[in-house]
């Protein structure tokens, strides 16, 4: 079943993203033939323009906000009975499905539950395309994470991840805005599966940082509504 990818979903929470999420789409199903696009309340042809491009659509009818978009997405999942990896994938182009692959081969060993991407352990130098001080800002954000959920991650807000169907099945995301991957670090740092803490991993990944994805959110002021949120949440 795995060489197929017929175990793995994509998960895409979509919100006004029409001028890009095809070509997305497109991509990831040349290698991963399911994926569901939650349509967080777009005004625009976000739903109508992934479906055509072969994605399942689930809507939201309005804008409820990423958290809320990737439980969504979690829930449709598992009516999946062959489902056993969700990943967790950006719908702006900038995640890589390469990336994917390295990170599903590292979680198929069986020996971890969870693999995060991580742009910080990138040692190709494009992670300083993120800007010295969202870095900072980012890092500061991990370090508060770490602190408060008992983890240690070198990014803990990256959107691009892969979990195991037994983690899937117990997360319940109730933030839901951008400290939405804190919380779900959290559920994952104290979850307990037969017993035993659930394993985690880092994989390096390799963000696309285009003039799109930086207009989209990818600026230094939304990394410190991040850290804000953290603190206030």
């Amino acid at each position: 079943m795995g060489m197929n990818n017929a175990d793995v979903w994509l998960v895409v929470p979509l919100y006004n993203e029409a001028s890009v999420i095809g070509g997305v789409v497109r991509e990831s199903r040349s290698v991963f033939p399911q994926v569901v696009c939650v349509d967080d309340g777009s005004s625009d042809e976000s739903a109508a323009t992934a479906e055509r491009s072969g994605a399942v659509v689930v809507r939201h009818p309005v804008n409820l906000g990423q958290g809320a978009a990737l439980q969504t997405g979690f829930d449709y999942a598992l009516s999946d009975p062959g489902m056993r990896y969700v990943v967790t994938f950006d719908a702006d182009g900038q995640h890589q499905v390469s990336d994917v692959e390295a990170m599903l081969t590292r979680i198929r060993r069986g020996d971890v539950q969870v693999v995060f991407g991580s742009r910080f352990l990138d040692r190709s130098g494009q992670a300083s395309a993120a800007g010295v001080l969202k870095k900072l800002v980012l890092r500061s954000a991990v370090a508060y994470t770490n602190l408060t959920t008992g983890t240690r991650l070198t990014d803990a807000h990256n959107g691009l991840r892969v979990l195991d169907r037994s983690v899937v099945a117990r997360v319940q995301i109730t933030q839901n805005r951008m400290a939405h991957a804190s919380e779900l670090v959290s559920q994952i740092g104290a979850m307990r599966i037969d017993g035993r803490a659930v394993a985690i991993a880092e994989e390096p990944v390799h963000i696309l940082y285009t003039d799109y994805s930086r207009a989209k959110g990818q600026s230094l002021w939304n990394a410190v509504n991040i850290l804000a949120e953290l603190i206030w949440r």
